[in-house]
């Protein structure tokens, strides 16, 4: 198995593709701290698990929370003695419509929990893993990094600065086996995009509305695309790829192992600017 005895750390768990990403890697031998701020989804999930003979345990978190994300490694530690993956999954949607119509307090927690909450849980796994010799770490991004849709301006920021932060650590831990990577899931028929269906219609955002209504009835990404490319960025498949933004459904993931010294010598799978010829 791919993760055997590997533990890893997923926020986001209980539900969606975060539970999906957590059953993928029971399925390949490692242990799961499943982590949300809902004790049921995260126990729904720890259920799931228990099929495939792995280990689990619940940690109640707010990534928002400095103090609750530190006990939340903590815990980890005490329960499997190291961490060797962090998924972070954990993220909303945040307001829908015009930047100046949008609630201040909502858009700072869409950048609260889409970075802040990522940046928190890095800050606190990134000295263990650099003691104990390496690690993964798994950043979600989402449509919302390479694309620019009006009505979405905490979501499309928050997920761009999420994709720039893996580049950006990637590149100071350079030299100790910590590989930092970005996961774009595809828009996939999860509560999120029924949220994000429902607000668009109220906001008359109607782009948005729009791609809900498709990905919601049945013309979205499939939840095993992100899960086995999650497999493939936390296991020795994707040996140094580091610093990288790779899709689950415009990539071929599975052909990227042969590729990655020549990708990585390169500017490919990353965030930049096209200069006018």
């Amino acid at each position: 198995m791919k993760l055997s005895d590997k533990v890893a750390i997923i926020t986001g768990s209980g539900r969606g593709i975060g539970r999906a990403i957590a059953i993928a890697f029971a399925k390949e031998g490692a242990k799961v701290a499943l982590v949300s701020r809902t004790v049921s989804e995260l126990e729904e999930t720890a259920q799931l698990i228990k099929e495939y003979a792995s280990q689990s345990i619940v940690i109640p978190t707010d990534v928002t929370e400095p103090t609750s994300v530190s006990e939340m490694v903590r815990e980890t530690i005490s329960q499997y003695g190291r961490v060797d993956i962090l998924v972070n999954n954990a993220g909303i949607a945040g307001p829908i419509g015009a930047l100046q119509n949008n609630d201040i307090d909502d858009w700072i927690q869409t950048i609260q929990v889409n970075v802040v909450g990522p940046y928190l849980c890095c800050k606190s796994v990134v000295p263990l893993m650099a003691n104990q010799g390496g690690g993964k770490i798994i950043n979600l991004a989402g449509a919302g990094a390479n694309n620019a849709w009006a009505n979405l301006s905490a979501y499309c920021t928050s997920k761009a600065g999420v994709v720039r932060m893996t580049e950006v650590l990637a590149l100071e831990l350079e030299g100790q086996n910590i590989q930092v990577n970005a996961l774009g899931p595809g828009s996939i028929h999860t509560r999120m995009w029924e949220e994000l269906r429902d607000g668009a219609e109220l906001a008359s955002a109607t782009e948005i509305q729009q791609i809900g209504e498709r990905v919601l009835s049945g013309g979205g990404a499939s939840l095993e695309n992100p899960a086995d490319l999650a497999v493939f960025l936390a296991s020795a498949d994707s040996g140094k790829l580091s610093g990288r933004l790779i899709s689950a459904v415009a990539d071929d993931y599975n052909h990227i192992a042969s590729k990655i010294p020549e990708i990585m010598r390169s500017e490919a799978l990353t965030l930049r600017r096209l200069d006018l010829d």
